[in-house]
């Protein structure tokens, strides 16, 4: 391994490499930062580039536009709420309301510390663990993969506000429906696609987060009188903005340390991705802190920015593991990446990293040295970066509704998606008007198809029986977790109440 760790140091370091890996990380950054694009459409953009270089720099080039474009993606999350891809739309939950309250550069800095970390621990991880990790990854199965997705269901509580669980959970299935648009999973039979073909494939997450967040924001700061208002502009940041207190790093640093380690193992699952990492680990989170904190989560807390920013990351350098070592996708930008792979005549798996050592070892030191890049080039932009708040009202709300449209547009290149849009667009506004959170519906969605497929998996294998859940230990053993997170608050809850009554009947 060491021989091949070696074999790997000196092509990342080639001088050449250095600069693929400087000039992916720039053009992700930078077209992560428009929202919509994200990292499929930013390693789809460079593939024709790579076409003339070797395979070992146009795959570091790639990679880092990849984790440059995730890592950029969290800047309009913040600053505009409109996420640049979708694994960055949890950070707006935090992210968003620390920048209107004056601290857009502390937002940026703390989401560039967390991403950096983030993709380092995963880095430093996949050195030293893939082959392992790839094994671990293989052995999961469809009735494993389902138990996970309630697992990641169970957190819907961390995206609601005080007293609105019951309406977190009806968000929650409204978005689990939405999810069954298009066709079965199973069987191909279209559903309730009311006879529209351009619903056959489903509705676009990118569509639905542009619709709840970004446009829905819009036009909430519109019907609130806002927009020709020129007393919210935020001032230039100053650099002493975007320090983190002594007491600010220590609440995080557990965070990001969690999130980090956390957010690989997700990656690691072919199909789940970044997204799904960045919910778990907010939700998680969310669980995991104080009662005075855990209120703060909505607000502007700190956990809340750090824990998807170090997450994502992360979980976007675990999703190298099943593609390089097992040759399957572990999600759709890495799946791009496949098709780059092969069209070089490398083919992916198990013999990668003895037939194509240099190839293998290269993109993973590279990806350390991708994050180091990363943070140098974000952290003295961000005063400048975050000047986009000083823009009024009335220029950067059509900025916001233009790149939303445009990036919808993009990915799909059809008119429906823009109408389907508006349409969504006026139900969330409708929605947030009684007080009812999207983010659980977006969970529901995300989680919905793969919760499906593998339910429907599970119960073929299983001859339709639902003795899966408890067939498997691994299963078992996320089900007993599942439950435990499920029913652990309101039997504490009902245990503090029995003390109080026993307390007061003793006096």
């Amino acid at each position: 391994m060491f021989e091949g760790i070696f074999t790997g140091l000196s092509t990342a370091l080639m001088p050449f490499n250095l600069v693929m890996v400087v000039v992916g990380c720039f053009a992700g950054t930078f077209i992560g930062m428009l929202p919509g694009l994200g990292p499929i459409s930013a390693v789809a953009l460079m593939i024709p580039i790579t076409y003339t270089l070797d395979p070992s720099s146009g795959i570091i080039l790639m990679a880092g536009v990849y984790y440059g474009a995730v890592f950029g993606g969290s800047t309009s999350s913040i600053l505009i709420n409109a996420p640049g891809c979708a694994s960055t739309l949890v950070t707006t939950f935090d992210g968003y309301p620390l920048a209107q309250k004056n601290q857009a550069g502390k937002a940026l800095a703390l989401a560039a510390y967390a991403s950096f970390c983030g993709g380092t621990v995963g880095a430093i991880i996949l050195i030293f663990a893939a082959p392992a990790l790839a094994s671990v990854s293989l052995s999961f199965q469809s009735s494993d993969y389902f138990a996970l997705m309630l697992l990641g269901l169970t957190s819907v509580a961390a995206f609601a506000g005080k007293g609105q669980v019951i309406k977190a959970m009806m968000m929650t299935v409204f978005g689990l429906m939405i999810a069954t648009v298009g066709n079965d999973v199973i069987t191909g039979a279209p559903r309730y696609t009311f006879g529209q073909m351009d619903l056959v494939d489903g509705i676009s997450f990118l569509l639905l987060a542009m619709a709840t967040f970004a446009l829905a924001e819009v036009m909430m700061t519109i019907m609130r009188g806002n927009m020709f208002s020129t007393s919210e502009t935020m001032k230039p940041v100053a650099l002493s903005s975007m320090k983190l207190s002594r007491s600010e790093i220590k609440e995080v640093a557990p965070t990001v340390a969690r999130s980090s380690v956390f957010g690989f193992i997700v990656g690691v699952l072919p199909g789940a991705g970044a997204t799904i990492a960045s919910f778990l680990a907010y939700g998680l989170e969310r669980n995991l802190a104080p009662e005075r904190l855990r209120k703060m989560f909505g607000k502007g807390a700190l956990r809340g920015l750090a824990a998807p920013e170090a997450a994502n990351n992360a979980a976007s350098t675990g999703s190298f593991v099943p593609l390089l070592t097992l040759g399957i996708p572990g999600s759709g930008t890495t799946a791009i990446m496949l098709g780059a792979l092969i069209a070089y005549g490398i083919q992916p798996g198990p013999r990668l990293y003895v037939d194509h050592p240099d190839v293998f070892w290269s993109v993973i030191i590279s990806m350390y040295f991708g994050n180091l890049v990363l943070l140098i080039l974000n952290l003295p932009l961000i005063p400048y970066i975050s000047r986009l708040l000083s823009i009024p009202p009335q220029i950067l709300n059509p900025l916001i509704i233009f790149f939303s449209i445009i990036g919808v547009y993009l990915v799909s290149f059809n008119t429906f998606d823009i109408q389907m849009m508006v349409f969504i667009t006026l139900m969330a506004v409708g929605l947030k008007f009684l007080n009812f959170p999207m983010a659980p519906m977006l969970l529901g969605f995300i989680l919905g198809g793969m919760l499906e497929k593998n339910l429907s998996r599970a119960l073929v294998v299983s001859d339709g029986s639902f003795d899966f859940l408890w067939n498997r230990p691994l299963t078992l053993t996320i089900t007993c977790i599942t439950l435990v997170i499920l029913f652990l608050p309101s039997l504490l809850k009902l245990g503090r109440q029995v003390g109080v009554k026993m307390m007061s009947a003793a006096d």
